[in-house]
């Protein structure tokens, strides 16, 4: 969901730390993105199990590129893109958007770049929004752990309609920032 120029707020400004660098997600990036995503260890804990299928994989790309929120991640040491992550569902009178549809190549896995990108992303948006919300896959324990590290709680349940993909059960995790502040 693209948020209306009034809100102020770019959902696809270009971010980066000492790790990495968050790019707006481009047409162009399909493939360097696929080599990253066609790995199926990525998607086991994932609802969507299949992702690494270069057809479903396209679905997946095509919703990224539609949400006008999406980035391609890239390793600030070897130039290699590593993944991808998004900024989705803003609602003004939530004061809140999400952060997800987040995965890494393996070999990233267990070295902090989630930590860190995740904290750039709300350092960032939460100049603009009071909550931030997180869909998790009911069976990613893997992902769980990790926001749950930031500081996040869980918060519900709910199915969640994938872009061109079956529903699938997600738990719900929010970080406030006035939580993400004191951290």
């Amino acid at each position: 969901m693209n948020i209306p120029r009034q809100t102020g707020i770019n959902i696809q400004p270009i971010l980066e730390d000492e790790k990495a660098i968050l790019y707006p997600l481009q047409e162009k990036d399909f493939e360097v993105l696929y080599a990253v995503a066609s790995d199926p260890k990525i998607w086991e804990q994932h609802p969507n199990k299949n992702r690494w299928k270069k057809e479903v994989f396209k679905t997946f790309f095509d919703g990224a590129m539609q949400s006008k929120g999406t980035f391609k991640i890239v390793d600030k040491t070897t130039g290699s893109t590593i993944g991808s992550t998004r900024f989705y569902n803003y609602n003004a009178e939530d004061n809140s958007i999400f952060i997800n549809y987040t995965f890494y190549a393996v070999e990233y896995w267990s070295k902090g770049i989630n930590h860190s990108l995740k904290t750039i992303m709300l350092d960032y948006i939460f100049q603009f929004v009071s909550k931030v919300y997180f869909h998790i896959g009911a069976n990613n324990i893997r992902s769980q752990v990790a926001i749950g590290r930031i500081g996040a709680k869980k918060i519900a349940e709910q199915e969640v309609i994938y872009f061109g993909e079956a529903p699938r059960l997600n738990f719900v995790y929010e970080i406030s920032k006035e939580k993400w502040e004191i951290k």
